[in-house]
């Protein structure tokens, strides 16, 4: 479970409640289920309408990797790779096979299975980066539907209020219910600003920085790869992989 999503949610949803019932408000006076419906499901409706069936399929999986997507330690992944190049120099590429059926990793498996199959360097680096680019663009189509959520919302919410006012000031016979139902009416803008601004952007981003990080994860293997292929020593491999760490978190012997 990725803490900071969790805390920023609790944290986010949580200051907006607070101060609500800090100022004498109700949760019962904001859970209007026509607002909600129209919110909600008028959002996601136009948001269907830019992407395919098979994105709003796959959204429960989209919320599971923003809420509790693990990425690889970069230092195992090194620790790993350069495993394999001292192997590599000691048995010889096919003695990488025993690797192959322990690695967790989908793509280092691939590379490794590339690297066994005798394919030549500019080779495997071209199928390694078009492989990169196609994950990346998978990626990218969810966090730009959730980013179209967060921009459909607000608009959904206000189209929620106009209705509610022209219906309010359409029925003006008792005015002392008319500011309750004014107040009432601007229910689906709260909704659809608070969601935008709490669910959707978050998740949007979210998933770009998960993407970011799993990019240069294979942007690791990808170097690690090439270098056991060209046969260069484990210990300049190390290095080099190294530089893909940040400094506070790297631990160079």
């Amino acid at each position: 479970m990725d803490i900071a999503t969790i805390a920023g949610f609790v944290l986010g949803i949580g200051a907006v409640l607070v101060s609500y019932l800090m100022e004498g408000g109700s949760i019962a006076a904001v859970l209007q289920i026509p607002a909600m419906v129209l919110v909600i499901f008028g959002t996601i409706g136009a948001g269907t309408i830019t992407t395919s069936i098979d994105t709003l399929k796959n959204i429960p999986n989209l919320l599971k990797i923003s809420l509790f997507g693990k990425m690889d330690d970069p230092l195992e992944l090194i620790s790993k790779i350069v495993s394999m190049a001292e192997k590599a120099r000691r048995e010889g590429i096919l003695g990488l096979e025993s690797d192959l059926r322990s690695a967790k990793n989908p793509f280092l498996k691939k590379s490794i299975q590339l690297v066994i199959d005798g394919t030549e360097v500019t080779a495997l680096r071209n199928i390694l980066e078009t492989e990169m680019t196609y994950i990346s663009e998978r990626h990218k189509t969810g966090a730009t539907f959730f980013g179209k959520l967060g921009g459909f919302s607000p608009t959904l919410g206000i189209i929620g209020t106009v209705l509610g006012l022209i219906n309010t000031l359409s029925n003006t016979a008792d005015a002392s219910k008319m500011a309750e139902k004014i107040a009432a009416a601007f229910i689906a803008t709260l909704w659809g600003v608070s969601l935008a601004n709490l669910l959707y952007l978050p998740v949007a981003d979210k998933l770009k920085y998960r993407n970011a990080e799993e990019m240069k994860s294979l942007e690791l293997i990808i170097e690690g790869v090439i270098s056991i292929q060209s046969g260069e020593n484990p210990r300049i491999i190390k290095t080099k992989l190294l530089s893909f760490v940040t400094p506070s978190i790297r631990k160079e012997d």
